[in-house]
């Protein structure tokens, strides 16, 4: 039908074409669309094959000690990790939170980070924490905050988002904060707020 019907359009335009020569032209239209079609559907796959990221390693319920010369710095402890190598900047993520324990040389906890999501970049050795982000030190000095960064290769943790540091008898409150790595000397940049606490010795 589609055939005759072309074949009476061209009549009527003044052109006489046989319906055999328009079978073959549509042929050749439909064996074009196939190769295109065939050709995307190629590209599609290539695409997908080079630039889907899939994960290198998965674990669960993993635990992993860093230590130097020995002597344990860094306990991690992780409900899952998915380890990610086959991009140029690998990574490491901790899609269900994680806890790292830094020790002194005696093996006493000196402070702690946990988070409920972390990554860790290998290229610049740096941490990404994000969503409930706690951090305690030695003297008990609590800080939460949603974001949280830790440069291990220049020895400090940041952010530039709302932080509160509970103490014993005070609390700080602000926007961006910085310390070194075991959160023993630090400051907030911004200071929005600071509350005393009524303490009394029992």
């Amino acid at each position: 039908m589609i055939i005759k019907a072309f074949t009476e359009l061209f009549r009527k335009i003044g052109y006489s074409v046989s319906a055999q020569r328009i079978k073959t032209a549509f042929m050749i239209i439909a064996f074009g669309f196939l190769i295109t079609s065939c050709a995307n559907d190629i590209e599609k796959i290539k695409i997908y094959t080079v630039t889907e990221e899939l994960p290198s390693i998965t674990a669960e319920g993993y635990e992993m000690i860093f230590s130097d010369s020995t002597v344990i710095r860094f306990k991690l402890q992780t409900t899952e990790l998915i380890r990610h190598e086959n991009l140029k900047e690998p990574y490491t993520e901790f899609p269900k939170g994680v806890k790292i324990i830094k020790y002194d040389a005696n093996m006493n906890i000196i402070s702690s980070i946990t988070a409920q999501f972390a990554k860790h970049f290998d290229t610049d050795d740096r941490w990404e924490a994000k969503n409930n982000v706690v951090a305690v030190n030695l003297k008990g000095d609590t800080l939460k905050t949603e974001y949280l960064v830790w440069d291990m290769k220049q020895e400090k943790i940041y952010t530039d988002q709302y932080v509160k540091i509970i103490q014993k008898d005070q609390t700080y409150s602000g926007i961006g904060f910085e310390s070194n790595q075991d959160f023993s000397s630090y400051k907030i940049k911004n200071l929005k707020g600071q509350m005393y606490v009524d303490v009394q010795e029992k």
